[in-house]
């Protein structure tokens, strides 16, 4: 069986020991965010997510949503369980104290998104979109529709969705086709048809309120004529009631390959109203808001669904008896050995393991760097906090994912065959990470995301700023020689992300096809720098750790993790450069029907 237990002990010491997550009550606002009030809020999260949540994942994964006559139910405990959710505070965790939420950092809402993805990836998306449509709401809308609708996503009363895609678009929303009409009173009849909306109809909350993208009578076309509205499911009474039904219904929800439990919705808006939510044909700026922040947590999605394959497959491997050691055996008394033993079962469980204990540290600095983007009181800090949220979006959303897909089927091939029945649970999980690599823009556009946009961000300044930082670590920490072990490798793989960087400015001006064959590859090669970066700060945390005296096995873990990263991942970052030095001629010399 998979199994999970929250891992609060590891987010700790990456808050206090790695991070100083003690800085954040020195912003204005989060006086009260004291890594006490923080401990404790992870750890009762923790006991959500092991005793709620996570019984949950399997059957609700078998049971799937039900869908009649355009009302959609969630599977058995669902509606309990949001009640309980609910109840707790926890949708209101890192709101505005303004509309009823607690007002605690954004950090304190990263290490809550890991576990409860973690323990049940389906049923964290309903408000996980919640939240996304909280904060787009929060920054774009009017102060009539802050005052209307945010109490209710707060409290989560009331859910939200994000309704983007069309049948005939997905990334290219330019191509979109549902139409705004303005109406005497100011609200907008709208009408269309949007097709992959997470949580776009339930039964958890009394009313949902749809965040649609149309384009009104007359705008421009392409991107710059997309406006956003609010949508609700049903239409609010003066008092903040639900009244009658609007015109937007789902139509059918789809079949899935995974997060069977949450509802994929075909939606069907006929002259539903709409209220204008920012600027008129400025929609994409406002939904960008949602859209980052769905990235990010998709980013988590994909660190949670590799610690809990994590755990399982070190479980397993702790259990199995199979074979006996290369170098004799070590269950003497047994007919074989725990499968631990075997060299390329470790190679697995430590690829997972350096994975997880990195990103956790990357997730969080991210959340810190986001809290000081908004509360600290230098603006120069906030610039260059945001900056650094700008280049780390794309990589954390695409290597996330792709590792948590990565250590679902390591963990799958773990359990050997055993993996491949349902009835142990590893295979949901391979199911369930898959969609993380394709929903909130596939990985292939992080990437050029990444290569388009954000390296030439500022003429190059916010890459420089990502890059120089680690470039100052390396210098401030290479004399040390505990430490040389983790920072001169750190040091070649930057100068390899620097050489693909030249590459690119002298290559991809003339031809751009050479910028859209190394963006994979360069992304993975900066993600894997970053990571670097996280395992050399974690060393000196441990080192630190092992000075007191206490807990000397939990940081020589530490250690020796950070020393397997180094040595038998990282090197990756070799052939990555090649790769991208290899340039596009490979790739586009084949006529397209030879293929």
């Amino acid at each position: 069986m998979a199994v999970y237990k929250a891992p609060v002990k590891d987010i700790q010491f990456v808050l206090n020991e790695v991070l100083d997550v003690s800085s954040l009550a020195k912003l204005p606002g989060y006086e009260d965010a004291t890594p006490d009030t923080i401990q404790a809020i992870v750890e009762e999260a923790g006991k959500l997510c092991e005793n709620v949540l996570f019984p949950l994942n399997r059957t609700g994964d078998e049971e799937g949503c039900h869908y009649e006559n355009g009302v959609v139910r969630t599977p058995k405990g669902f509606k309990e369980a949001y009640d309980q959710f609910r109840e707790g505070g926890w949708t209101a965790v890192t709101c505005d104290p303004e509309y009823g939420g607690q007002g605690l950092p954004a950090t304190v809402g990263f290490a809550l998104q890991e576990m409860f993805t973690a323990s049940n990836q389906a049923f964290s998306m309903y408000p996980g979109l919640s939240h996304g449509a909280y904060e787009a709401l929060a920054r774009h809308g009017s102060d009539e529709l802050k005052k209307r609708y945010l109490p209710k996503l707060t409290d989560g009363t009331w859910s939200g969705t994000m309704c983007l895609t069309e049948p005939h678009c997905g990334t290219d929303l330019g191509m979109l086709r549902t139409k705004a009409e303005q109406q005497a009173d100011g609200s907008w009849s709208i009408t269309g048809t949007k097709i992959f909306i997470s949580a776009g109809e339930h039964d958890l909350t009394e009313n949902i309120l749809h965040l649609v993208l149309a384009r009104p009578e007359g705008a421009p076309g392409g991107t710059r004529g997309i406006s956003l509205f609010l949508v609700p499911k049903f239409l609010p009474k003066a008092d903040g009631s639900v009244g009658e039904r609007n015109g937007i219904r789902c139509g059918a929800i789809e079949h899935k390959m995974g997060i069977k439990a949450n509802a994929t919705c075909v939606m069907n808006l006929d002259s539903a109203t709409g209220w204008l939510v920012g600027e008129l044909n400025k929609g994409m700026n406002a939904m960008f808001v949602m859209m980052n922040a769905a990235r990010l947590g998709v980013g988590m999605q994909g660190l949670g669904i590799a610690e809990v394959a994590r755990q399982s497959a070190v479980a397993y491997a702790q259990d199995r008896i199979q074979g006996r050691s290369l170098t004799g055996p070590k269950n003497a008394s047994g007919p074989a050995d725990p499968i631990i033993v075997h060299p390329d079962v470790r190679r697995m469980l430590l690829t997972q393991k350096s994975f997880t204990e990195a990103a956790r540290a990357l997730a969080l600095w991210v959340g810190m760097l986001i809290d000081e983007a908004h509360r600290h009181p230098d603006k120069e800090k906030r610039e260059a906090a945001d900056d650094l949220i700008q280049m780390l979006t794309p990589i954390i959303k695409a290597y996330f994912t792709d590792m948590g897909s990565e250590c679902a089927n390591l963990a799958v091939q773990t359990y050997g065959g055993h993996g491949f029945i349902r009835e142990h649970g590893v295979e949901q999980l391979v199911r369930d990470a898959r969609i993380t690599q394709l929903y909130e823009g596939t990985n292939g556009i992080q990437a050029l995301d990444l290569v388009g946009r954000k390296l030439p961000m500022k003429g190059g300044a916010a890459a420089q700023r990502l890059l120089g930082l680690m470039s100052s670590f390396v210098a401030a920490n290479k004399a040390d020689e505990k430490l040389k072990e983790f920072v001169e490798p750190l040091e070649k793989a930057l100068g390899r992300v620097q050489d693909a960087a030249l590459f690119l400015m002298q290559n991809a001006m003339k031809n751009p096809d050479e910028a859209g064959a190394a963006a994979t590859d360069l992304l993975r090669l900066m993600a894997l720098t970053a990571m670097a970066y996280m395992w050399a700060r974690i060393a000196i945390a441990a080192h630190k750790g092992l000075a007191t005296g206490n807990d000397n096995a939990f940081y020589e873990a530490k250690l020796t993790t950070a020393r397997f990263f180094v040595t038998r991942v990282l090197p990756q970052t070799t052939s990555l450069n090649h790769q991208i030095k290899a340039g596009a001629a490979t790739l586009m010399a084949m006529p397209a029907e030879a293929f």
